[in-house]
């Protein structure tokens, strides 16, 4: 869970979040509800599951009124049961009324994704493989959805294009069509992906990751002469994936190299994960617990006693 969240960076995703939803003003609350109602409500879990996003919808509040006070009763990261309290909150009841879908938004979502992650991360347990999180979010998100997956218990990939090298099969299929990267008839001359990571390290910061995607044990092997930092199994079946994970650990590096991380994705389920953790991979990355993520069912009930100021 080593993951702080910095509100600069949610800051155009809240007010896209107003903009959207609240935009010229709330008729309905507006026109009903009087401007000096001071009201309490509760932020309840209706499920099971790992909370995450109280500090977002902390700062999404203060964003609406300064004056709004938000005790929390659990933490990010944390396991709260059905019908657990998770956080209370008190203020003008305009603002609570107008602000309501998007602060349960956030705190669903986001705690959906934790719980999914935590589900994963259990399912491997004694095991030390880390459960990783993919690019695959919404737009706009990606950086709370990756808070969200720290909270549950995952490990953080690349946040983005910009600070990692993958090179993937689509990059290595259309480099076999370019001049400079056709195949060649002997090993001494270099595969495509030893001339892909050979080009990028020329190119790149010393200190950036290089990860190989592969499909094939012949790829694997070409991966582990480039040097690659990580090597990537993708869409491996178990004996598949235990053959290529043996290659990797019996591969003697040379001196100035070090032994690359192995990563497994695709196809990857809670029914599945613990056989392909027991491989031996030392990461396994997992799409669905960002893009598939169920919400967490939370509700924000609004007291009876009130008073007005």
């Amino acid at each position: 869970m080593d993951f702080k969240l910095e509100t600069e960076k949610i800051d155009a995703l809240i007010q896209l979040a107003i903009q959207e939803d609240i935009f010229t003003g709330d008729i309905t609350t507006e026109n009903l509800i009087p401007d000096n109602l001071i009201v309490e409500g509760t932020f309840l879990a209706k499920e099971s599951g790992v909370v995450a996003g109280l500090p977002v919808v902390e700062y999404f509040f203060s964003k609406l009124d300064k004056k709004i006070s938000f005790p929390q009763k659990a933490k990010d990261g944390t396991v709260v049961n059905k019908g657990q309290t998770i956080a209370t909150i008190k203020g003008c009841a305009k603002t609570l009324l107008s602000g309501e879908r998007i602060a349960l938004n956030f705190l669903q979502r986001l705690s959906g994704i934790a719980t999914i992650t935590a589900q994963f991360a259990e399912r491997i347990k004694p095991l030390k493989t880390a459960i990783m999180d993919t690019r695959k979010t919404a737009p706009g998100w990606r950086y709370l959805e990756k808070y969200a997956v720290a909270m549950g218990g995952g490990v953080n990939h690349r946040m983005g294009l910009y600070d990692q090298v993958l090179i993937k099969d689509n990059h290595l299929d259309i480099l076999k069509v370019e001049t400079g990267f056709k195949p060649v008839p002997t090993s001494s001359q270099g595969s495509i992906i030893e001339k892909a990571v050979s080009a990028l390290r020329q190119k790149i910061k010393k200190d950036i990751l290089v990860e190989v995607e592969t499909r094939t044990l012949e790829e694997v092997a070409e991966a582990l002469k480039a040097g690659a930092d990580i090597i990537l199994f993708d869409n491996m079946n178990i004996a598949q994936l235990t053959e290529a994970v043996g290659v990797v650990k019996l591969w003697k590096p040379a001196r100035s190299q070090y032994k690359p991380l192995t990563e497994a994705s695709g196809n990857i389920t809670l029914d599945n994960v613990h056989l392909v953790a027991r491989t031996g991979v030392d990461r396994i990355s997992i799409g669905a617990i960002t893009h598939s993520a169920k919400a967490l069912d939370i509700s924000l009930e609004i007291n009876l006693t009130k008073n007005v100021e």
